[in-house]
C-alpha cells in the first residue's frame, strides 16, 4: 500500500512573514486530518529557512522548488542541493512544466538535477506531463516515455524508491481545467507501466505517483481515489490554509 502524499507548490508566493503566518494556523489544524499521508509545503527560496524552523517537530516536511545540478561556483542567482540540506529541506521539485516552458529546462538539465538532489539525499518531486497540443496529436505516451526515460537516466532502483513523481497535464496547470479523474488514472496507468519497463513490477508498485493540475477541495477525493494516483501537487488551493486541509482531508479521508 503506498503512502499517499500532497504538497503545496507556492511557486513566487509568501515571503517568511506569510510562511510564518500559514505554517501558525495550518499547524492548528493538522491534528484534525488524516494521519495516513505525507504533507509537504514547497515555499520559495527565502522562505525555507523559516518553514524548516517552524516545523521541525512537525511531521509536516518542506520542499524547495528547484535546486541547481552544480555544487558551487559562477553561477549567479543559484541554488544547490548543499545549500538546500543545510536549512534541514526534505525534499526538492524538479522538472516543474514552468520551468521547463519558461527557462527552457531540458530532460538531460532535469535528470542532473535528480541524481545530484539523490547524491545529497534529498528526495525528487519529478515533475512530467504533456501540453495540450501534444495530447491533441496523439503524443501523450510518447512525451511522457521520453521524459521519464531521459530524465530519470542512471537513477537507481533504490533512488526510484525515494523518488516522487508528479504528473501534470500542463493545459490543467493554473487555468482551473482539471483531466477527469479517468483521464489522469489513465496518464498514471501509463507512467507506472513505463517504471516498471524500466524497474520492474517490485520498484514501479511502490513508487508514488501524485496528480497536479487544478487540484481542488472538491475534486480531490474523486481523483485520489483512483488506483494509480498516490497524491496531489497542488498549486493555487495550496496558497490558503483553508483549501489545502480540505484537499488533504477529502482527498485521504481516515
Amino acid at each position: 500500500m503506498r503512502k499517499p502524499i500532497i504538497a503545496a507548490n507556492w511557486k513566487l508566493n509568501k515571503g517568511p512573514s506569510d510562511t510564518e503566518d500559514f505554517i501558525q494556523s495550518f499547524e492548528s489544524k493538522l491534528n484534525d486530518l488524516p494521519k495516513g499521508v505525507d504533507i509537504v509545503l514547497a515555499p520559495p527560496y527565502i522562505s525555507l529557512p523559516k518553514a524548516t524552523e517552524l516545523l521541525a517537530h512537525s511531521r509536516v516536511r518542506v520542499s524547495a522548488q528547484n535546486m541547481s545540478e552544480q555544487d558551487s561556483g559562477a553561477y549567479t542567482g543559484e541554488i544547490s542541493a548543499l545549500m538546500l540540506k543545510e536549512v534541514f529541506v526534505n525534499y526538492v521539485i524538479l522538472g516543474h512544466s514552468e520551468r521547463r516552458a519558461i527557462y527552457g529546462e531540458s530532460d538531460a538539465l532535469i535528470n542532473a538535477k535528480v541524481l545530484k538532489a539523490h547524491d545529497l539525499e534529498l528526495r525528487p518531486i519529478f515533475c512530467i506531463g504533456e501540453t495540450l497540443q501534444e495530447r491533441e496529436d496523439g503524443k501523450l505516451e510518447d512525451v511522457l516515455r521520453t521524459q521519464i526515460t531521459d530524465g530519470l537516466k542512471d537513477v537507481s532502483e533504490k533512488q526510484m524508491l525515494d523518488t516522487v513523481i508528479a504528473y501534470e497535464p500542463v493545459w490543467a496547470i493554473g487555468t482551473g481545467v482539471t483531466a477527469s479523474p479517468q483521464q489522469a488514472q489513465d496518464a498514471h496507468e501509463f507512467v507506472r507501466s513505463v517504471l516498471t519497463d524500466l524497474y520492474g513490477v517490485s520498484v514501479s508498485e511502490k513508487v508514488r505517483i501524485q496528480y497536479g493540475g487544478s487540484v481542488k477541495p472538491d475534486n480531490a477525493k474523486e481523483l485520489l481515489g483512483q488506483k494509480d494516483i498516490d497524491g496531489a501537487l497542488v498549486g493555487g488551493a495550496g496558497l490558503e490554509v483553508s483549501s489545502f486541509a480540505d484537499i488533504i482531508r477529502n482527498g485521504v479521508g481516515e
